[in-house]
C-alpha cells in the first residue's frame, strides 16, 4: 500500500496541517491523519458534463455556401494623380 501526503490539507478532527496521507484499499480510497488517527473514506464526485456551445458541438449542419464577387473602386478624378 502506497501512502502519499497530501500537501496543505488540515486534519478535520485536531486541524493539524500536512498529516494526512491518503492511501487506496482494494477500489476505495481513504484518507488518514499520522497526528490523530482520523480516518475516513475519499468519495470522488464525477466532473460536471460540459455544457453545449457552439464551438464544442460535433453534428454534422449543412452550411450554405455563397460566392463572394471582389468589385474594383471605380476609377476618378482623385485616381489620375
Amino acid at each position: 500500500m502506497k501512502r502519499r501526503f497530501i500537501a496543505g490539507a488540515v486534519c478535520p478532527r485536531c486541524s493539524e496541517m500536512d498529516k494526512i496521507v491518503n492511501y487506496v484499499l482494494g477500489d476505495k480510497n481513504y484518507r488518514e491523519c499520522v497526528a490523530c488517527g482520523f480516518k475516513d473514506e475519499i468519495r470522488l464526485q464525477a466532473s460536471p458534463r460540459e455544457l453545449d456551445t457552439r464551438v464544442n458541438q460535433t453534428d454534422d449542419r449543412e452550411v450554405e455556401e455563397t460566392a463572394v464577387k471582389i468589385l474594383q473602386p471605380p476609377s476618378g478624378p482623385a485616381d489620375k494623380k
